[in-house]
C-alpha cells in the first residue's frame, strides 16, 4: 500500500516535468527549420520603357505627268499603249504584293515585340556549398541593380559561380512561361517572386531596384550542420523563348548557357533569390520539400 501511494505521488510530478519539457523547448528557436534569405535584382517598368513605336518611317510617293498628245494613233502607238497597259498591271501586282508582305512582316514584328518570357529557374544544392553563398552575397553586395545595364552581369554572374558548383546541385525545376503583353509579364514576375521571398524566416540582404538594406539574422543558430542551398532565378526576356526539360545535369547546364545567351537587350528583368543566405544559416530537407515541391532529382545522382 505504501508503494502504491508513493507511485500515486510521482505521477502527478512526471506529467508536470513533462509538460515544462515541451514548453521549454516550443521556446527554443528551431534553427533546424529556419532560413535566412537573400534577394538582388530589377526589372524594367513599362511606364519608363521607350516605345520603339514611336520612331516613324518617311515613305516619298510621286506621280509621273505624262503628256498626251491628240491625234490618229498609229498601229506603233496602240502597240506600245498595250505594252503601257501590261506593265502598269505587273506594276500594281508587285505593288500590291510588296505591300502585303511589309504588312505581314510588321504584323509579326509587333506581335513577337509584345511577347515576353518569363523563366523560372530553382536549384537545390548540398549544404557544403558555402563558397557559393559567398559569391552571390559578394554580387549583391556590388551590383547596382537600378541600372538596366546589371541584369544581364547579375544574370551571368550567378550563373558561373553556380557552374563552378554544379557537382553539387541535386535537385532542380524550371518553368516557362510566355505572356503577351506589358501589364501581363510584369504581374505574372512580380508574382513569382513575392512568393518566393515569403518563404525566407528572414530577408537579411536586400537589393531591389537599387536600394540596399542589410540586417543579422536574429535567429540564434545551435551549431547544426547545414543540409541544402536553394537558389531561385528569374529571368523576364523578349519573345517566345524554350528550354529543355531539366532530368539531368547536362540538361541544367543547357538551360543555364540558354539563360546567359539572352542578349543584355532583350532582358526586361532578372532576381535571384537564394536561402540561406547566411553561411551559417541552417536549410533542412523538411523544410526544402515543404517550400518546394516542384523540385526534382537528377536522374545522374
Amino acid at each position: 500500500m505504501a508503494t502504491a501511494g508513493c507511485t500515486g505521488r510521482w505521477v502527478p510530478l512526471a506529467l508536470a516535468l513533462l509538460l515544462a519539457a515541451v514548453f521549454a523547448l516550443a521556446l527554443i528557436p528551431q534553427a533546424a527549420l529556419a532560413a535566412s534569405g537573400g534577394v538582388m535584382g530589377g526589372r524594367s517598368y513599362s511606364s519608363s520603357e521607350p516605345d520603339d513605336s514611336s520612331s516613324s518611317n518617311s515613305y516619298s510617293f510621286y506621280d509621273s505627268s505624262s503628256h498626251i498628245s491628240i491625234g490618229r494613233p498609229s498601229r506603233r502607238r496602240a502597240a506600245k499603249d498595250d505594252d503601257d497597259d501590261n506593265s502598269d498591271v505587273i506594276f500594281w501586282v508587285v505593288f500590291v504584293g510588296l505591300v502585303l508582305l511589309i504588312a505581314a512582316v510588321w504584323y509579326y514584328y509587333e506581335y513577337e515585340r509584345q511577347r515576353t518570357t518569363v523563366v523560372k529557374l530553382q536549384v537545390a544544392l548540398l549544404g557544403w556549398a558555402k563558397p557559393f553563398q559567398r559569391e552571390l552575397n559578394e554580387i549583391a553586395e556590388r551590383v547596382q541593380a537600378s541600372n538596366k545595364h546589371s541584369y544581364k552581369f547579375m544574370l551571368t554572374e550567378t550563373i558561373c559561380s553556380l557552374s563552378r558548383h554544379r557537382d553539387s546541385c541535386v535537385f532542380s525545376s524550371l518553368s516557362v512561361n510566355v505572356k503577351n503583353g506589358v501589364d501581363t509579364w510584369e504581374a505574372h514576375f512580380d508574382k513569382l517572386s513575392i512568393k518566393e521571398r515569403s518563404k525566407f524566416d528572414e530577408e537579411t540582404l536586400y537589393n531591389l531596384e537599387g536600394i540596399k538594406q542589410t540586417k543579422e539574422y536574429s535567429k540564434k543558430l545551435d551549431g547544426s550542420r547545414n543540409e541544402y542551398i536553394v537558389v531561385t532565378i528569374l529571368v523576364a526576356a523578349k519573345g517566345a523563348l524554350k528550354f529543355p526539360k531539366i532530368t539531368r545535369p547536362a540538361d541544367l547546364e543547357a538551360v543555364v548557357e540558354k539563360l546567359n545567351s539572352i542578349p543584355a537587350r532583350e532582358i526586361q528583368g532578372v532576381h535571384v533569390l537564394w536561402t540561406p543566405q547566411d553561411e551559417n544559416g541552417i536549410l533542412s530537407e523538411e523544410k526544402l520539400l515543404a517550400d518546394c515541391p516542384n523540385l526534382k532529382p537528377h536522374n545522374d545522382y
